[in-house]
């Protein structure tokens, strides 16, 4: 058996290996230090575009996709495509390369499941739920969707998924030092899919929720919805609401989103009286490339 002091030491040094291994960044946008040197900008787009892909197609085979036929539109996706057109291009003022993410966005016909998602390279869902539930408003459903816009404009699919490689490195790591190495994949597997399915930390939460709310104010959307949003998911408690077991919310999230909303009135107003000419960027089939623009709305509702 090994001595203690001597398993220690090396486990250690694979430690301050890790260490060496992990980048930090600061994010241009908030100016906060994120790890997310462990995962590539196109490893976590690529990684999301599987991920995306795989579960709407397995969303199709049971026929939840809410869908546009050929005779008819979708009148849930289109809303959802109309708002979320008008979100993204207020994302691109925040973050320019993100006018060549192939944005995608899609409408899951679940009714019980109050949940929304935007994964690396704007992949979007959202449940009916958000409807049938909640009784959501276009205001309010433009603060879901710029709330969770923002998670993928901060890096926070990145960020998390570098927490994940690199808390399994870690694992591998003192694996080999304490010489239990043949643990280590599995466990690094295990490890990779905790830190993903974990709810979201509280400080990424108020940093997509200043950001959304600035991205639905500057498009046109009331920013006081941010308010009546949070006051119906509380409403809620522990029943559909998957949206608050992977969305924490501190009990001055309400506050912070009043003094927030009252700062962004000014903008709102003035985007609504001026709205902009929209742009399609979503789910649109050649990507970037096929983009044309459409008449601006008439009203910001």
């Amino acid at each position: 058996m090994r001595p203690m002091r001597s398993i220690i030491k090396r486990a250690g040094a694979g430690m301050v290996l890790l260490a060496g291994v992990v980048a930090c960044s600061t994010n241009p946008i908030t100016g906060r230090s994120q790890l997310i040197g462990l995962v590539s900008e196109s490893e976590a787009i690529q990684g999301s575009a599987q991920a995306y892909r795989q579960m709407m197609s397995d969303l199709d085979k049971k026929k939840q996709l809410d869908k546009s036929a050929p005779d008819r539109e979708s009148p849930r996706l289109r809303k959802v495509e109309e708002i979320t057109d008008r979100l993204i291009a207020q994302a691109i003022k925040f973050r320019p390369d993100s006018a060549g993410w192939r944005w995608e966005v899609q409408v899951i016909n679940d009714p019980k499941t109050v949940n929304a998602f935007c994964m690396a390279g704007g992949k979007m869902a959202i449940y009916t739920g958000m409807w049938e539930q909640l009784k959501i408003t276009d205001d309010e459903l433009a603060q879901v969707m710029g709330h969770e816009i923002s998670h993928a404009l901060l890096d926070h699919t990145r960020e998390r998924m570098s927490v994940a490689r690199s808390t399994s490195l870690g694992v591998q790591l003192l694996g080999v030092a304490t010489g239990v190495g043949g643990l280590g994949g599995q466990a690094m597997d295990a490890a990779a899919q905790i830190a993903i399915a974990l709810p979201k930390s509280r400080e990424g939460e108020s940093e997509a929720d200043a950001v959304g709310t600035q991205l639905a104010a500057r498009a046109g959307y009331d920013p006081k919805a941010a308010v009546t949003l949070w006051d119906k998911m509380a409403k809620l408690g522990k029943g559909p609401a998957e949206f608050l077991s992977t969305h924490p919310s501190p009990e001055n999230r309400s506050a912070m989103l009043k003094e927030l909303g009252a700062k962004l009135e000014p903008v709102y107003e003035e985007a609504k009286a001026h709205p902009a000419a929209a742009q399609r960027h979503v789910n649109v089939a050649g990507g970037a490339s096929e983009r044309v623009a459409k008449p601006a709305p008439s009203s910001a509702k």
